[in-house]
């Protein structure tokens, strides 16, 4: 501990050099403000994308098609390309081991649903019932579609909530008759979905009663597939990728596809795509933590500078010090208790007010790929004390040449 002395002696110091003082420790202080605010930031931007993620499965393999644009076999570029049932059913046989979940889908964009006076269109899915589980959605009444409802050709729909609170307000939905495009389907589910209102304005029925009663025959849209995970995530991207890889040349060569198409036959893997934005995300801390570091340097600097300056202003009384019998180890603890002290008062002070900060406006902060930036406080602590030692280290080398002057000539120094 200080003694009462020492304090005084720190205080006494500081006021004799308040300007430099003030900048030194603004600097240190704006150093541990930026690197929270920073690591805040990168930490926001990963809750942010994960939260992108959450709307869908997060091992996700979409399937979809477009036009050809390339020729082929004879062919002209500028076919469509459509997709069968036979095609998934190839699929879901060959790698019925490696499959989690698993749905084609035919879509209708524009379908009106009527329930009594009230109307809306809404994107109509025609989907499988696992499905669900590749939009992770979940049920806020009544049940999904079921395997039954697919092989019966049953008209039952399910709606999302926002279609809820369109078609039936706060009346419940469920074996409510509606019509869809002018066909009667009963009301057997009411889903939520992470995406929010937008996703909620869907509605699914089974994929076999969609395209008998919309004018589907065997066509399908899209394709959606989850994997069973691996022992851990390297393998899994490498099973998922490799899986994508064989999924487009069997479409390819099934449909008369040119090996070098991009644009005929498309494939979106989340796996890759989350695996790209946290690569990202990593590279940006990092480039984070350089910044708040360099800063931090720049302040720890400053104290090195300020406490040489220190100790050229008070040679003699250094020297007077060990003049009537000073140990070197008093002197250096001399320099070390205000270096210390500088880094100590401004370090707290800049962890204090960026993590104010990030209390007050951190919560509310919704932006896109941004969101709830915090910090670990274990870290912003442990970086403060680090910053400290640093300080401590800075004040030494002064501190050593301080000691190490010889009385005679810290007496005769102007």
């Amino acid at each position: 501990m200080f003694s009462l002395e020492r304090w005084q002696e720190i205080f006494e110091t500081i006021r004799k050099n308040k300007l430099r003082t003030f900048l030194t420790g603004l600097s240190v202080a704006s150093g541990i403000f930026i690197l929270v605010i920073l690591l805040a930031l990168g930490q926001g931007m990963q809750n942010g994308i994960a939260k992108e993620f959450e709307r869908d499965a997060t091992n996700r393999i979409s399937v979809y098609t477009g036009v050809t644009s390339v020729g082929y076999k004879g062919l002209n570029p500028g076919r469509s390309i459509e997709m069968t049932n036979a095609d998934y059913n190839y699929l879901i046989e060959k790698y019925e081991d490696n499959l989690e979940f698993k749905s084609a889908v035919y879509r209708i964009w524009s379908g009106i649903l009527t329930y009594g006076k009230e109307s809306g269109s809404y994107r109509v899915e025609g989907v499988y019932p696992d499905y669900q589980f590749l939009e992770n959605e979940s049920l806020v009444s009544g049940r999904y579609i079921n395997y039954s409802d697919q092989e019966d050709k049953t008209k039952v729909v399910v709606i999302g909530n926002k279609v809820k609170q369109d078609l039936f307000g706060n009346t419940d939905a469920l074996g409510k008759l509606v019509q869809v495009n002018g066909i009667n389907f009963y009301v057997v589910g009411v889903y939520s979905d992470p995406g929010g209102e937008r996703e909620e304005t869907r509605v699914f029925v089974p994929i076999s009663t969609s395209q008998r009663v919309f004018g589907g025959a065997d066509k399908v849209r899209n394709l959606g597939f989850t994997l069973k995970p691996k022992a851990n995530f390297e393998a899994t991207l490498a099973q998922s990728i490799n899986f994508s890889n064989e999924i487009e040349a069997f479409l390819k060569e099934r449909h008369l596809v040119a090996p070098d198409d991009t644009s005929a036959i498309n494939i979106n893997n989340t796996l890759e795509d989350a695996k790209r934005f946290y690569d990202l995300i990593g590279m940006i801390k990092l480039f984070f933590w350089i910044v708040g570091i360099f800063t931090i340097i720049a302040g720890v600097v400053g104290v090195s500078n300020i406490m040489l300056i220190i100790v050229k202003e008070r040679t003699k009384e250094i020297g007077i010090r060990k003049a009537l019998g000073a140990e070197p180890w008093s002197i250096v603890s001399m320099i070390l208790h205000e270096s210390i002290f500088v880094t100590a008062i401004a370090g707290f002070s800049g962890l204090l007010f960026s993590m104010g900060l990030l209390e007050l406006i951190g919560p509310n902060l919704q932006m896109d790929y941004i969101r709830n930036p915090t910090v670990n406080f274990n870290v912003a602590i442990t970086t403060v004390f680090i910053l400290v030692l640093a300080g401590a280290l800075a004040g030494f080398v002064p501190a050593w040449r301080a000691a190490r002057i010889k009385p005679i000539v810290a007496l005769r120094e102007e």
